[in-house]
């Protein structure tokens, strides 16, 4: 298809605008990024957002994918010499890869099966004559066909050899097929079962729930579909995806029967064999592939959003912070962080072997505060935090110290990773872990690129779902969060400075071994000349690389360096420097934006400059704030049914959310408990590392299940508002869900729970 055909089609699906559409295709075809269209081209799309410029980048790959198919069954069809102009016409006119393949299967080429060996020994005559259904000796027809040599020894065989001609016929209509899809799509169950010879296996008893089940395809949620196809990948379970058969068989033949007559019944044979043997298989294969994308779209979404919130949480910014990974017997792994995040000293305190040991910590800790001025205490929430972090908050500390819990989700994964060794080759696990927690409370997002996001604990099922779209997704997210907030080019690793807008690994390498030889860069010019920075390259970048302190102040911000002389333009028709024009918002006030349009330069870049010179390289992200546990809740035995507690979100599902009170062990929140009103997606009300209220609605130690509820009445049934209707209830009750994956890919304990909320 032509540039005009896609921007025509992108226009309708996205309801944007040709122009937009048109002018994001170009600039990414030109090597722009998402995060710098978004940014630094609104003049030209029309100020659309990420969502939107991600959303016609993927149709756009989409569509051409879909054409490079085309071409090659055209291409196939013609070297067969069967292309006619109807045909093409019809191939061109697909507009969806399942329409393609329908039109393109009576071509394809086929290993031998019961219809062509029937055309091999001669039968097609036969079967063409049974498909027109016209008055005739069905058996007297079929005698003449019966050929010992060819294995065609009676008339029963002849006639069976005709329908497998015929079934073949059918399946491989493409109207047919068509119509059978949107049957599976609209009427089709999803029912599992399990295999009888692995039931009372104890590793089965995870997927219980699914042992005998079933709901309607069409409304299954994600994590119910990809928790049957997980139990079926690990030999437990077997589903099927299928309407009811009578009906489709029924639809076939409807479709065949043209008339009452011998003929016309060996048709109606014929076709409930063709569905059951051939159209059935191949309709539940697409139903299967097309129920998984659907749950990996979901699933991903739900990764991604939670990845974003977990990203931008709140920095505590460059303070000097001592980090405790905290153990019991093993002691505490601790290490004490300058404020640009490097290692000063590291050592091991044991607070909870013995009261003479626990002297020595807090001795060790008050000189250790005072000599590297510690401003905040991170205890990671592993085995053992809510104990060290009592046993901190109770040190008569000479200056103010603030004590946060720091989520230690994949800190073991970074601490023996690649990326850890180069860091730190002279240190060992324990310590990279340690600075890993500290790191995470000053810039959560500066250290948790370093992590692959799957070992960061927010997913759902993510080794279920399509991994090269998951990366995408997830890569997609980085580099937006990443962009969002800018990096301080002197302080920034190699691993954040990759995911800057046009810096390939290459380049940000280079970028951190120029500055560690030459110094910190004093200007974005210098940025020129890093290794592999070409102008592209630095027109991509160069509005999210800041230079705190250098000569310029707009270096330290997101005005563009394209757009600079806009700002001195601004200063000297004031009569004032640049640095003056930051300084003096009076100044500011007087200036009329109309003013510096010109061509290339409108309003919303101008007030993009005038944001920035009014807080220039400002954070994007929320203040930080020290919570707090509830005192004397540090176990699950502490909990008692109705108390209400302060927490964390850790992970959002798209059946409820999962709550960290302090007890080592998240409570779930049922999608039914996390408001007094009914709602579709928990997104909507919760958010990761949001802070939230519970209620405690059960406690059981022995499975290590909390049940909690966000609702001021828990007890009451949630009020719908709104038009939505009741969500449609499953054939069987719904099954376990799934808790928040942690590196091993555990399941949700949680599952009579929510069966309990769901009644």
């Amino acid at each position: 298809m032509s540039m005009d055909v896609y921007v025509a089609k992108l226009t309708a699906e996205l309801n944007l605008a040709p122009k937009q559409i048109l002018a994001v295709s170009l600039l990414l075809e030109d090597g722009s990024t998402v995060p710098f269209i978004a940014r630094y081209r609104k003049e030209a799309t029309g100020g659309i957002d990420e969502v939107a410029i991600l959303a016609i980048r993927d149709r756009l790959e989409q569509l051409r994918e879909l054409d490079k198919r085309r071409d090659a069954i055209l291409k196939s069809i013609d070297e067969q010499g069967k292309l006619t102009p109807e045909l093409k016409k019809t191939i061109l006119a697909a507009e969806t890869l399942a329409r393609l393949e329908d039109i393109y299967l009576p071509y394809k080429p086929k290993r031998r099966t019961r219809g062509t060996m029937a055309k091999e020994r001669g039968l097609e005559p036969l079967a063409t004559k049974l498909f027109a259904q016209e008055a005739f000796d069905v058996e007297a027809e079929a005698a003449t066909f019966v050929d010992a040599e060819k294995e065609v020894e009676t008339t029963d065989a002849a006639l069976a050899g005709a329908r497998d001609i015929i079934a073949e016929w059918i399946s491989e209509d493409a109207e047919l097929r068509s119509e059978l899809r949107e049957l599976y799509e609209t009427r089709a169950t999803l029912a599992s079962h399990v295999i009888k010879t692995k039931a009372e296996t104890p590793e089965a008893a995870k997927f219980k729930d699914y042992f005998d089940w079933s709901e309607p395809a069409k409304g299954a949620p994600s994590h119910r579909i990809l928790a049957v196809r997980r139990g079926a990948k690990e030999g437990f379970l077997a589903f099927h995806i299928q309407p009811e058969q009578d009906d489709a068989i029924a639809r076939v033949q409807q479709r065949y029967l043209k008339a009452s007559s011998p003929a016309a019944d060996q048709v109606r044979l014929a076709a409930a064999d063709s569905y059951k043997r051939l159209l059935s298989l191949s309709m539940e294969t697409e139903m299967r592939l097309m129920t998984k994308k659907r749950a990996d779209i979901e699933a991903i979404g739900v990764f991604a959003a939670n990845l974003r919130e977990l990203l931008l949480a709140s920095p505590l910014g460059q303070k000097s912070v001592l980090a405790l990974d905290p153990g019991f017997r093993t002691g505490c792994k601790l290490v004490c962080l300058n404020p640009q995040g490097k290692l000063l000293h590291h050592d091991t305190i044991y607070p909870h072997t013995g009261q003479q040991k626990a002297a020595e910590a807090v001795a060790k800790l008050m000189v250790l505060v005072d000599r590297y001025n510690i401003d905040a205490i991170a205890i990671g929430n592993g085995t053992a935090g809510r104990e060290t972090l009592k046993f901190c908050e109770a040190i008569p500390f000479p200056r103010t110290v603030a004590m946060v819990m720091v989520n230690e989700s994949g800190a073991s994964i970074y601490s023996a990773s690649e990326v850890a060794r180069e860091e730190f080759p002279d240190h060992d696990l324990t310590v990279r872990g340690s600075v890993s927690i500290g790191r995470r409370l000053m810039d959560p997002l500066a250290e948790l690129v370093k992590l692959d996001p799957k070992s960061i604990g927010v997913g759902q099922y993510q080794h279920d779902v399509d991994q090269r779209q998951l990366k995408t997704s997830l890569d997609d997210v980085i580099e937006s969060c990443v962009n969002a907030v800018g990096v301080d080019t002197n302080t920034a690793s190699k691993e954040l400075l990759s995911h800057i807008s046009g810096l390939s690994e290459r380049i940000a390498g280079n970028v951190v071994t120029m500055r560690n030889e030459n110094g910190p860069f004093a200007s974005r010019k210098q940025l020129l000349k890093v290794p592999g920075m070409g102008p592209k390259t630095y027109e991509q970048a160069a509005g999210f690389l800041r230079i705190p302190g250098g000569a310029n102040p707009l270096d330290a911000s997101a005005v563009h360096p394209e757009s600079y002389a806009i700002v001195e333009q601004m200063a000297a028709d004031l009569g004032c420097t640049v640095p003056e024009l930051i300084a003096d918002e009076a100044k500011r006030k007087q200036i009329q934006l109309s003013t510096y349009v010109t061509d290339t330069v409108g309003l919303p870049t101008l007030n993009d400059i005038m944001a920035e010179l009014q807080k220039p390289g400002r954070d994007p992200r929320e203040a930080f704030q020290v919570f707090s546990f509830a005192e004397g809740v540090n176990e699950m035995t502490d909990l008692t049914v109705g108390m209400k507690l302060p927490g964390v979100v850790t992970n959002v599902t798209n059946f409820g959310a999962f709550v960290d009170i302090g007890v080592h062990q998240d409570g779930l929140v049922h999608i039914s408990q996390l408001a007094d009103k009914f709602i579709e997606n928990p997104h909507d009300v919760v958010k990761v590392q949001q802070k939230v209220q519970v209620t405690v609605m059960e406690v059981d130690i022995d499975r290590k299940r909390i049940a909690l509820s966000m609702r001021a009445n828990p007890d009451a049934a949630p009020k719908r508002t709104g038009g939505g209707g009741d969500r449609k209830p499953a054939a069987k009750r719904p099954p376990q869900q799934q808790r928040r994956e942690e590196p091993t890919d555990r399941n949700n304990p949680f599952g009579d729970l929510l069966a309990k909320f769901k009644q």
